[in-house]
């Protein structure tokens, strides 16, 4: 064989293997812009795993396409106040933010279903129905409205129902109790003669610490440890049917996401869900040592009493059929989730519950 001949076919087939490379690149490789976003957060670094959502989008999008689409995330305060995010987003001062979308129920209602309504779904069905029941798709209707794109990034489960400076032994001791409380649940609370206040978390122990709030809600025993509220407030009390599932909200400028290259909207929404996911995870790993370290300090738990959980449940309803009445894009949403609540909470009183209920006896009963 002539080796010249060899060495040029060599060479020329290599040539060819090197175009088809190219051009068989994925888009994302081949022409991947320079993106700088800042992202603005309703939490504060104090709460690593509320705050910690967008920092974790921001690393996996910028993994994801080798720095080029680079997010900075700030928390609450640094560039506007937590409450703000929405406002900021809306109005371009910056192209994205992370928040709880029942932080806006003052704009509209309908705000409430991206984040949970009272005695409605808990994580596992709320996530069920944004990406497989069609919440998702129906928010975007909603969402697009308000001139944002938005997608579920985190999830913090069913909380606590909050701290109380006294105990909470009948509706008589509801009356006049002036507490923090987010979303749709103040209205519900209103009407069992509390009073409501909606106030940001770095603002909530020095509230509390005054006497300014009887009670308080935010999260979790993982949050709430970090916030203090033991200190002022012994009393805890479980569930917050108000949160039987708290999502959160990555929010974007729909003007920003229209213009973000196909790939690169891709990529935020992965990152998106993965966030979600590790929201939930971290919960479920943090909160069990975070309550035994509660009680160590003084926490004592209470559950809510059946004459104030039915008392809440038939509030609540009223609270959503009014609104319903008048909102048509609220009902839409409502009657989506309700119509999965009834279907899914048939199938898991069998198997999960029944699994659950037992190993929870195992527990109890020191065999686990």
């Amino acid at each position: 064989m002539d080796r010249r001949k060899f060495i040029r076919g060599v060479a020329s087939g290599a040539a060819g293997l090197g175009a088809a490379s190219s051009l068989a690149a994925p888009a994302l490789a081949q022409d991947k812009p320079k993106i700088q976003w800042r992202c603005v957060s309703s939490f504060p670094r104090s709460l690593p795993a509320l705050f910690g959502a967008s920092e974790y989008i921001a690393r996996y999008v910028g993994e994801m396409t080798d720095g080029a689409f680079e997010i900075q995330p700030f928390a609450a305060g640094e560039i506007v106040p937590g409450g703000q995010v929405l406002d900021a987003v809306q109005s371009d001062t910056v192209e994205m933010g992370h928040t709880a979308a029942y932080y806006y129920v003052g704009k509209d209602p309908t705000f409430a279903f991206g984040t949970t309504v009272p005695f409605m779904l808990n994580a596992r069905q709320q996530n069920a129905w944004f990406y497989r029941g069609g919440g998702n798709e129906l928010l975007d209707k909603f969402f697009e409205k308000q001139g944002i794109f938005a997608r579920p990034a985190g999830n913090t489960g069913a909380q606590m129902g909050g701290w109380y400076r006294k105990e909470i032994n009948s509706l008589a001791d509801m009356k006049g109790l002036k507490m923090r409380i987010a979303g749709l649940a103040g209205e519900v609370m209103a009407k069992l003669g509390v009073v409501p206040q909606q106030i940001p978390a770095g603002d909530i122990y020095a509230a509390l610490e005054k006497g300014t709030l009887d009670a308080v809600e935010f999260v979790g025993p993982y949050d709430d440890e970090k916030l203090g509220f033991v200190k002022v407030a012994p009393y805890y009390y479980y569930p917050a049917w108000w949160e039987g599932g708290a999502a959160t909200h990555a929010m974007i400028s729909l003007d920003k996401w229209n213009d973000l290259p196909k790939p690169y909207q891709a990529v935020l929404k992965a990152a998106c869900e993965a966030a979600n996911g590790n929201m939930l995870a971290t919960y479920d790993w943090e909160n069990p040592k975070a309550i035994r370290s509660l009680v160590g300090s003084g926490a004592q738990l209470r559950p809510f009493g059946q004459e104030i959980m039915q008392a809440s449940f038939k509030a609540a309803g009223e609270v959503m059929t009014d609104i319903s009445a008048r909102n048509a894009d609220f009902k839409t949403l409502y009657d989506s989730q309700t119509g999965f609540r009834r279907e899914s909470y048939l199938w898991d009183q069998l198997a999960e519950y029944n699994f659950d209920t037992f190993m929870m006896i195992q527990q109890r009963q020191g065999a686990i």
